[in-house]
């Protein structure tokens, strides 16, 4: 993609992205996670109706009467988005790719958290971090990130989430909003979830392909991995061999939910094509809840 194209495309996604985050998101936003970090201001006098958690023990002992810890919500929070670059962006049969979808997500979210005073950062990784862009705030920077997405060219192209939340992990001190955009066709990753979770706020957004979901029955298929270059031949005419793919699919999907669900990561599903405006509002809803 050349430049001016590039541009034109920046551009495009940003008036589109942008309009959504404004007329939708920004309460629905700042209701997910606004208030979910709080900072410690200072203590006073208990009154009847406070939280019994929240007695300071040790300044009551001191003083021989309760008092209770203040807290306040932070007003500005840091937003990292882990975004999948790994070869199998680059699927799509239904209207765009993977990638594009991706993208349009990530834009959405950035609006939303500069709309809200939040910083935004970005981990773009395949089976290792392939960059790394500090959190800062400001239309300029998302549209870098917004360029990146589009543009980015990773050094390898198969996929490892675990290194990404390790990275996340170790990276970012101060607790963050970790959104992983990915198809999360990945080696396991359920152990770093866990404890990327118990640092940082994880949700997952999950983009596929629809017609990931499904083998089409068009005979004899020279098919090959867009993450491994490996090729095959599949005999797509077989019934076994369709429901035998189907039957992975399905199999893929309930342990995903079920990795998240132990992990106690919200997540939502998206295919390429369909709204995904739907999906976030019921997201950020039930965070908000």
């Amino acid at each position: 993609m050349d430049t001016t194209d590039l541009l034109k495309k920046v551009r495009h996604i940003e008036i589109k992205t942008r309009g959504i985050s404004n007329q939708i998101f920004s309460g629905e936003y700042h209701s997910a996670f606004k208030g979910k970090g709080m900072t410690f201001s200072e203590v006073r006098e208990y009154q009847y109706g406070d939280a019994i958690r929240d007695v300071d023990w040790n300044v009551t002992a001191r003083f021989n009467h309760p008092y209770v810890k203040v807290f306040e919500e932070e007003r500005e929070l840091t937003v990292m988005l882990l975004v999948d670059v790994s070869g199998s962006k680059s699927f799509g049969t239904n209207v765009q790719y993977k990638q594009e979808l991706m993208t349009e997500i990530a834009a959405v979210i950035s609006f939303s958290a500069i709309n809200n005073n939040d910083k935004i950062g970005v981990i773009l990784f395949s089976d290792k971090v392939e960059k790394f862009i500090p959190p800062q705030k400001g239309r300029k920077h998302i549209l870098r990130i917004i360029q990146e997405l589009l543009n980015f060219e990773p050094e390898s192209k198969e996929t490892n989430i675990a290194v990404a939340l390790e990275y996340l992990t170790n990276a970012i001190k101060k607790r963050s909003i970790g959104f992983i955009i990915s198809d999360f066709i990945s080696p396991d990753f359920k152990n770093a979830l866990t404890i990327a979770n118990r640092r940082h706020d994880i949700v997952g957004l999950r983009v596929f392909d629809q017609r990931e979901t499904t083998i089409p029955k068009m005979g004899l298929v020279k098919m090959i991995d867009s993450e491994t270059g490996q090729a095959n031949w599949i005999d797509t005419s077989s019934k076994r061999v369709r429901d035998a793919y189907a039957e992975w699919w399905h199999e893929h999907t309930q342990k995903l939910e079920d990795k998240f669900k132990l992990s106690g990561v919200d997540y939502a599903t998206v295919a390429t094509g369909d709204d995904y405006v739907k999906p976030l509002i019921y997201l950020f809803k039930h965070r908000g809840a």
